[in-house]
């Protein structure tokens, strides 16, 4: 390496969306470059032509915008160390490898070439993982017999160029590592078995071997392995279901990474200055759906008013920004505002079967309700303080308790048992309409006992 500054990378391959293994792994290498005054490095690995798309490549991009991981150098931040798309560093592999062409480390096979693995045992250290011990020379490429229906044991040397004269992974994971400093590499723990031969092409072209440190793998809550159809595998999808970049951020960090305290919400910069390996967790992450969605919800509620419609707005076309600031509190994603809002702007909502029932048992409440929508129907001025301020004498000079009377006030003004603060609610559906709505419920639900 030409310098002691920490340079970490993200290499994706272009075959699919950013899902969220991809983007902790991403976060991970650009918290550590940040944390230690670093470089973050963004190279595309595009050399399965078969399977890599430029939709892919975008959304990957787009992905890592969203959630404000800026790199150094990579796509559009060029430098001398690029081109950062593989496919177009060709010339580069071809020089590496006449530096091991004429040696005992490479020869040709049926056209293509194999690297000669050591017979010698490779040690390394993994930050996470602790110390490896492993022989690539007995465990080989694994092939599978057709005829014998057995798996058996192949030539351990690897091929490192194919007979078309394009470059293999591990050739050009490497050589991509030499030429651009790579210092650190942290990635998926599923890459500890491909670190031996890397090594030993650093070992054979006599380069430093950088930092390596192998991240768990991300299981669903049942401990299953995250498949792409599973809601949240995707990070285009938090986007679109309106979840905020920073919270996303957050919990992403909170798979294998832990500040060693009880706090869940922190800000970037708070986790940038805690990252470091030590607080890296050794086992598997479970993912937790809910627990983003709540965390979300912590962010979303913290925004200011003008914060929170500025982006509330484009996920709900009819109403109001009086009507949508009444879902902050409750809404842990901005797609739910609609579903929120439903009973506020709809007239005809259906009644919630299980609120309806569970105050239908009590024919009292819905006369002392009907009488209230009588008092409340000559309200002027219609505004949730004189509405708070007319219930409350309501109650006492009924001498009952103003909770007594929310919920099944609540239920047939909107037809639901819970949802935004019922008087500014009861404010945006309007007084005629609420009158309206509980005349309707109430001669509705107390006839149907």
């Amino acid at each position: 390496m030409e310098s002691s500054k920490v340079r970490t990378r993200f290499a994706p391959s272009p075959t699919g969306y950013l899902h969220v293994g991809g983007a902790r792994t991403a976060l991970f290498n650009w918290l550590y470059a940040k944390h230690n005054d670093g470089e973050f490095i963004l190279r595309i690995e595009d050399t399965d032509h078969e399977r890599n798309t430029e939709e892919s490549c975008d959304e990957i991009l787009n992905g890592l915008k969203w959630l404000n991981l800026d790199w150094d150098e990579g796509p559009g931040k060029e430098s001398g160390n690029g081109p950062f798309y593989q496919s177009q560093r060709q010339s580069i592999y071809e020089e590496h490898l006449k530096k091991l062409e004429g040696s005992d480390l490479v020869y040709e096979d049926n056209g293509a070439v194999r690297f000669k693995v050591p017979s010698s045992d490779i040690e390394f250290h993994d930050e996470i993982c602790g110390p490896q011990n492993i022989n690539i020379s007995t465990t080989g490429n694994r092939a599978w017999d057709k005829e014998k229906g057995i798996e058996i044991e192949s030539n351990p040397d690897f091929i490192i160029r194919r007979p078309d004269g394009t470059f293999l992974f591990h050739f050009v994971n490497v050589i991509d590592d030499i030429e651009m400093n790579i210092s650190h590499v942290l990635r998926g723990e599923d890459h500890l078995s491909n670190t031996p031969k890397h090594i030993a092409l650093f070992n054979a072209l006599n380069c430093p071997i950088p930092v390596f440190a192998h991240i768990p793998l991300i299981l669903n809550e049942d401990g299953s392995k995250m498949s792409k159809r599973d809601a949240g595998a995707g990070i285009e999808w938090y986007k679109n279901e309106g979840f905020l970049a920073e919270s996303v951020t957050n919990y992403i960090a909170l798979l294998g990474w832990s500040p060693k305290d009880d706090r869940e919400k922190l800000t970037t910069s708070e986790i940038i200055e805690l990252f470091d390996f030590d607080h890296l967790n050794k086992s598997n992450s479970r993912f937790d759906l809910d627990k983003c969605k709540w965390l979300n919800g912590q962010y979303l509620s913290d925004l200011t008013e003008a914060e929170y419609l500025e982006k509330a707005l484009p996920f709900s076309s009819d109403a109001t920004e009086q009507v949508i600031a009444l879902t902050q509190p409750r809404v842990q994603h901005l797609s739910e505002i609609e579903k929120i809002l439903e009973p506020i702007l709809n007239d005809t909502y259906p009644t919630n079967r299980d609120a309806s029932k569970k105050i239908s048992t009590d024919p009292e409440t819905g006369e002392r309700i009907k009488e209230l929508s009588s008092i409340l129907g000559s309200l002027d001025p219609w505004t949730s303080e004189n509405i708070k301020t007319t219930i409350n004498d309501f109650a006492d000079k009924n001498q009952i308790k103003m909770g007594s009377l929310m919920f099944p006030l609540r239920v047939c003004a909107t037809g639901v048992g819970h949802g935004t603060d019922l008087m500014p609610t009861l404010e945006a559906i309007g007084r005629v309409a609420t009158v309206a709505r509980i005349k309707e419920r109430v001669d509705k639900i107390y006839t149907d006992i």
